[in-house]
């Protein structure tokens, strides 16, 4: 066997060994053979002495096949994560008791930095996945008879019904473990075969965020701190959910948030808390909505509101008319480039006149996987691998591509960056709004404004991500 990913190992067969085990014997399950187990272990081990110490530790008879002490190494690391924390070792089983592994596996995903944990059930079997770095891992598997315990825990815990199967259900967890304290969003959804439950773990410090480290160029940078420094009207952040859009709006926020300003924010959820700003949680069971909280806000004397997302007509209106009346708006709404905010706006009803007199910087954002610094390629590169009609801002004769380690669990990435594509709109891309003019390219190009495209090339070329990567970004250029 020559080659790591030519052995996969499915999660059920992950159970057969804890964390521990596999790593201090350097082991991993291969299969089950009638009465005794295949295990994967290093050539240069002795076998008799570990045979006698495994077949007495699992009660089973011991078989092994040697591969390389790196091919080991490789596959302990991805698919017996360490999380390098003082609570490294953590097995999950669910064995009747839903509290322990409820909570070990919260924590597990924190020490992580997974963002989402995903409890799901099929028509033969049940799993845990958790999301890294944007990409959806596969971490356990349960029996359908602890699944409903399970369920029933985690709504009694956020406050839910749980005699409610039928309709979806949003909560929230205040999870507190040692010295940790943070946030979860509870959200379940009845599906074919029972319900499936994602939880959100939200970061509820925005002390460290910073704008300077979040991703923009120096250019980019002055461009939008111009629109944020602004007294009023609005500054928009475009992206698809888990783009980073609310960790930008935060770190504007905390740019902002002074004792002489009165800021507010409506969210769903509230990701983040700051202290000095006045958050409020939506709560549309009861009418409190995006719209029905800027109503309210107007009477609150504010002078910088933040309106978690722009979603329909009504909560676009109000945003348009807080800032026509002296206030500074920050949100986020979905489309696909910076200019696609001005086209949105206007097929939500906004007349054009008034989008050109008030939307003063408008963002697009992506997140971009960064390649492992300690493992990362490098290798001579083949222009073929660019989509089809695109041409290269700049010549790439050399580029790295992702190998994998013990540091980055032998993803090949490690970390993520933003990437921005930012349009100040001055007095004439304004007249151009008012016009209905959507092509404007050769104005922006006039400016100076970098695409998304170009700004993820430029991480590429840098050789601090890879084309994979960047790739569907390049559509766009």
């Amino acid at each position: 066997m020559n080659f790591t990913e030519d052995i996969v190992i499915l999660t059920d067969q992950l159970h057969w060994l804890t964390k521990d085990q596999a790593w201090h014997y350097r082991v991993l399950p291969k299969s089950k053979v009638q009465n005794h187990f295949l295990l994967y272990c290093e050539e240069t081990a002795n076998k008799k002495t570990l045979a006698e110490e495994l077949t007495i530790l699992l009660d089973t008879e011991i078989q092994f096949e040697p591969i390389s002490p790196v091919q080991v190494s490789r596959l302990l690391s991805k698919y017996y994560i360490k999380d390098n924390t003082a609570k490294s070792s953590i097995q999950l089983q669910l064995n009747n008791n839903a509290d322990n592994f409820l909570s070990n596996l919260i924590q597990e995903a924190k020490n992580l930095k997974s963002s989402d944990i995903h409890i799901e059930i099929y028509e033969n079997k049940c799993r845990v996945r958790i999301r890294i770095d944007g990409m959806m891992v596969e971490r356990y598997l349960l029996k359908r008879d602890d699944y409903p315990a399970l369920i029933n825990k985690i709504k009694i815990i956020s406050n839910l019904d749980i005699a409610e199967k039928r309709l979806p259900q949003d909560g929230r967890i205040n999870f507190k473990q040692g010295d940790q304290q943070f946030d979860i969003r509870v959200s379940i959804l009845p599906t074919l075969h029972g319900e499936k439950v994602v939880l959100r773990l939200l970061n509820n410090d925005a002390t460290e965020i910073d704008l300077n480290s979040l991703g923009f160029s120096t250019f980019d940078l002055e461009n939008y701190l111009q629109g944020a420094k602004r007294p009023n009207g609005i500054l928009l952040i475009s992206g698809p959910t888990g783009s980073g859009k609310t960790t930008t709006l935060y770190a504007t926020l905390k740019l902002l948030n002074k004792e002489t300003r009165n800021i507010l924010t409506i969210e769903d959820p509230v990701e983040y808390t700051l202290e000095g700003v006045n958050q409020v949680q939506l709560k549309e069971s009861i009418g409190l909505n995006f719209a029905a909280a800027l109503r309210t806000f107007l009477r609150q004397d504010p002078d910088v509101i933040m309106v978690g997302e722009i979603r329909d007509t009504e909560t676009a209106n109000m945003a348009i008319r807080a800032s026509l009346t002296g206030h500074l708006v920050l949100s986020t709404i979905h489309t696909n480039s910076a200019w696609g905010t001005v086209s949105r706006l206007i097929d939500m009803g906004i007349p054009p006149f008034l989008v050109a007199s008030t939307l003063n910087t408008t963002v697009a954002q992506r997140l971009v996987r960064l390649l492992c610094p300690h493992c990362k390629e490098e290798k001579t590169f083949d222009e073929s691998l660019y989509p089809k009609q695109f041409a290269p801002y700049n010549k790439v004769s050399r580029h790295c591509i992702p190998k994998g380690c013990e540091q980055c669990y032998y993803t090949g990435y490690k970390g993520r960056k933003a990437v921005y594509e930012v349009i100040p709109i001055d007095q004439e891309l304004a007249f151009e709004i008012k016009k209905g003019n959507m092509y404007i390219q050769d104005l922006l190009k006039d400016r100076g404004v970098q695409t998304l495209a170009k700004n993820a090339f430029k991480l590429f070329a840098e050789n601090l991500t890879s084309i994979e990567e960047i790739y569907p970004l390049l559509f766009n250029y």
